[in-house]
């Protein structure tokens, strides 16, 4: 049995917490971490998995996003 997903052509590449957690040489863990406390956004799969879209991934990379900094206290 196979099951069709109704996603648009233009679908946005998606990445694991690992393919993320590689680009940016750390453990899958912190890239978890990230996510909780909202420094990046994550999507939801129906299975509960966290996915990230590339093109936000990417321009953290590139710095044309500003990374969140926790406030020093």
């Amino acid at each position: 049995m196979t099951t069709e997903l109704n996603l648009p052509v233009e679908s946005e590449a998606l990445l694991t917490p690992s393919e993320v957690a590689a680009m940016f040489r750390v453990d899958p863990k912190t890239v978890t971490r990230w996510a909780k406390a909202g420094k990046i956004s994550a999507i939801r799969t129906l299975g509960g998995h966290r996915r990230y879209r590339e093109s936000e991934i990417r321009a953290l990379i590139n710095g044309d996003i500003p990374v969140q900094r926790e406030a020093a206290e």
